[in-house]
């Protein structure tokens, strides 16, 4: 059997879902039902926000279920009747087994690192966080506990000094998808091997995980090392982004300020962290415990993103604050 033969269910919600879901579809796959995230209200107005997993199979024509609840039993029947053979997971919420268990081939899902390791919710971002220097995608047959079922198929990508989570999400956004149409292909022809996890992980290594991020995770402490900071910025950027506090030195005045890029630079002053330098006109500095940092882009609350010179020809005295 062909993987194009297949009654296929897709599920997924984020623009990095929609590239496996355009990939099928545009290689002729049957995709039978798409299930996503329930319209939400987002916005002022609070007007009801579709995914973008929805926003494109509507486009495409495709049938759409936006369960509130997995274990709903209607929701169940509508998923018994689509008949798939296989459910593809890109990007959505923990299944429970009565709906990764109902299909015939299973139900597989692509996740954005190389497995066993970056369990978890934010894969992408926790690897340049922690200064990785590979990641990449897995494919692996959903099991009871979450991201640890049978391996497929990865592929493995570099993380360069200057990479953000932004473009590594788009470099495996499209990885991604050709790993999908692969992995259900070889689910079609029975031509693959499925690999316990522990299998791949060596003697002595250590598993690092990839919990959701919170508001807190992304508060900059300027005390810690350089580049340790800068990976930091680099793993939130463009989003949720590192934020720090730009205070008075004398007021007290307070700005949340988000920052998206820093370059290591040369410096041998001993200052305390947080300090800032600048010309005024194309630079800030700011000290971190072991070095220095360069800011390049940022976005003070209420303002737009804007690179650094931008930002010095609006901020007088900028030696007059800190980074707090």
């Amino acid at each position: 059997m062909q993987g194009k033969d297949l009654r296929i269910v897709f599920m997924g919600t984020p623009d990095f879902a929609v590239a496996s879901l355009q990939a099928l579809v545009e290689g002729g796959y049957n995709i039978v039902g798409v299930i996503t995230a329930p319209d939400k209200p987002a916005g002022r107005g609070k007007k009801l926000h579709e995914s973008a997993v929805k926003q494109y199979a509507v486009e495409q024509g495709l049938n759409v279920l936006q369960p509130e609840k997995l274990k709903n039993p209607d929701f169940l029947n509508e998923l018994r009747a689509l008949e798939a053979d296989l459910q593809v997971v890109v990007a959505f919420r923990m299944l429970p087994e009565v709906v990764w268990d109902m299909p015939r081939l299973g139900t597989f899902n692509l996740h954005g690192s190389l497995l066993p390791q970056y369990r978890g919710a934010a894969p992408l971002n926790w690897a340049v966080i922690n200064g990785e220097t590979k990641t990449g995608v897995t494919t692996f047959l959903l099991a009871h506990e979450i991201d640890t079922g049978k391996i497929l198929f990865r592929k493995e990508i570099d993380i360069w000094e200057n990479d953000t989570v932004g473009t590594i999400h788009d470099a495996l956004m499209g990885i991604g998808a050709k790993l999908v149409v692969e992995t259900v292909d070889a689910l079609a022809s029975g031509d693959y091997k499925a690999i316990p996890q522990e299998e791949l992980v060596a003697e002595g290594e250590e598993i690092k995980h990839a919990p959701k991020i919170f508001k807190e995770d992304c508060k900059i402490d300027w005390s810690a090392d350089a580049d340790a900071v800068r990976n930091l910025i680099r793993g939130l950027s463009p989003y949720p982004a590192a934020w720090s506090t730009l205070k008075h030195k004398e007021t007290g005045k307070a700005t949340a300020t988000k920052i998206f890029m820093a370059m290591r630079v040369e410096d041998n002053k001993n200052t305390p962290p947080g300090t800032l330098e600048s010309d005024g006109k194309n630079f800030l500095k700011v000290a971190c415990s072991n070095g220095w940092l360069q800011i390049t882009d940022l976005q003070i609350a209420g303002k737009k993103r804007m690179k650094i010179q931008d930002f010095l020809r609006g901020f007088q005295q900028i030696g007059d604050y800190t980074f707090q």
